[in-house]
């Protein structure tokens, strides 16, 4: 097509290299902070005389602080190329979170499961809560059960309009390994 460059017929034409899609996973924390990071990928490319060839090339990626799971970073000309042009197409890295055995994001919000004991959930508490940037001191309500939410708000994932972490208690009784215990 001649979507990009201009009218053929006045030579004002440049094709545009074709854009691709990957994936990038990332930690959750790297969402709360910002990052940088390495990412070998292997991309076609084309030689002047057409020949294709595979090459390596190390990239080093920002992750914007605040980025969601399933929003996309677009890196400017680190796509395909046009054969003879030089022309490069974008890369656009769709990020998700890497599985965390402690948090896991919904939009903006963060889930945290919290192993309390059944004193705490009983009779109430304060207890540190780990935050992926951090940590916060909270108190558990007396009478609380698995499965109860408790929200701290704007510590869910950073932007304009923060989310919100949710402490999701889980009553875990401790090992008896004796009689007395």
């Amino acid at each position: 097509g001649f979507s990009r460059g201009g009218d053929p017929r006045q030579g004002g034409y440049q094709p545009q290299g074709q854009d691709v899609q990957a994936r990038i996973s990332i930690d959750i924390r790297d969402s709360y902070n910002g990052a940088t990071r390495s990412l070998k990928m292997q991309l076609p490319e084309i030689t002047p005389d057409g020949r294709i060839f595979n090459r390596q090339r190390v990239l080093n990626v920002t992750i914007p602080k605040g980025i969601r799971q399933g929003q996309q970073i677009r890196l400017k000309g680190q796509g395909n190329q046009v054969p003879g042009s030089g022309q490069s197409g974008d890369l656009y890295l769709e990020v998700e979170f890497q599985s965390d055995d402690h948090f896991h994001a919904e939009g903006k919000d963060v889930y945290l499961n919290l192993p309390v004991p059944p004193w705490e959930a009983a009779l109430g508490g304060k207890v540190t809560v780990p935050l992926p940037s951090g940590s916060v001191d909270m108190k558990i309500p007396a009478n609380s059960a698995t499965g109860r939410k408790l929200r701290l708000k704007g510590k869910g994932l950073p932007g304009k309009d923060p989310g919100d972490l949710y402490v999701v208690l889980n009553v875990v009784f401790p090992p008896a390994d004796s009689e007395a215990a």
